[in-house]
């Protein structure tokens, strides 16, 4: 199922005006409804190849196995939407990767990299992360950060060290408390939302958040609702403007109508209303 004229996706990403390479990496298609933003960290270069290995193994298992996932009825043993399961184990499968391809590559070694990935299905949206890059929505007038980050500042605020105001002022950002690649196992964050018409969806990686204040994304996405490009190329230019320490990406996803998966049998709809 294409999702061409059904949902509309823009990504950019900028290398910032400090970083001298970028080490963000995005991926958006319209085929299967995936979107992925990365953020690598590691040595020369490494960082790259965190973020790229991240994107291109998630969006190659994500591919293959749909076609398998959209026969089955219901949800997993789980409790989640196959749809779900599929995506969290396409991340499992990229911290393997990355975290062999870190020991056995001596340039590589200790690279990682955030991760956040959104998979759009029959009018419902998994978003799965790992580290501090974010998911926010835009719905209705209100601005929700949708995500959690895995990083000590968070930890902080969480136990009432720091206030949400003094973390954003905190120069103790970018330690990230879990990141792909960096253990033979990880623990993806996984959860899932029913979309609406109107919603806007952000990825973004902490080029973005660090820099620019969620009340100014706010107002950025909302004034640019109905042009996703020039709200991208704003959300950059703010961060740049406010300094641009880091690399900074942004995906936005806007569902534009409807995209339940026509093919649906009664008993799946049946098991779907009472799951």
């Amino acid at each position: 199922m294409s999702y061409k004229g059904k949902l509309n996706f823009v990504g950019l990403t900028d290398k910032g005006l400090v970083r001298p390479n970028n080490e963000d990496a995005i991926h958006m298609d319209l085929e299967t409804g995936l979107v992925v933003a990365a953020d690598g960290m590691g040595g020369y270069k490494a960082g790259e190849i965190a973020s790229g290995i991240a994107v291109e193994i998630i969006q190659e298992s994500v591919g293959s196995g749909l076609k398998n996932v959209r026969k089955r009825i219901g949800v997993s043993d789980s409790g989640y939407s196959h749809e779900s399961v599929l995506l969290r184990n396409a991340i499992t499968r990229a911290n393997e990767v990355i975290h062999d391809t870190a020991k056995s590559q001596p340039q590589c070694e200790g690279m990682g990299t955030t991760v956040v990935a959104c998979l759009f299905y029959n009018n419902r949206v998994s978003i799965a992360h790992v580290g501090d890059s974010r998911v926010y929505r835009l719905r209705h007038g209100h601005f929700d950060q949708m995500t959690t980050d895995h990083s000590l500042l968070q930890e902080l605020v969480a136990r009432g060290f720091y206030t949400p105001e003094e973390a954003r002022r905190s120069l103790n950002k970018n330690l990230v408390t879990r990141a792909l690649g960096i253990e033979p196992t990880v623990q993806v964050d996984l959860q899932e939302d029913v979309t609406l018409l109107g919603d806007m969806y952000l990825l973004c990686t902490d080029g973005l958040h660090d820099m620019v204040a969620d009340a100014d994304i706010h107002l950025t996405i909302g004034t640019f609702s109905d042009n996703l490009e020039t709200a991208a190329r704003q959300l950059v230019k703010l961060a740049n403007d406010n300094g641009g320490r880091d690399n900074v990406s942004v995906v936005l996803v806007k569902p534009i109508t409807s995209f339940e998966n026509e093919k649906k049998g009664f008993l799946e709809r049946f098991t779907e209303w009472f799951s």
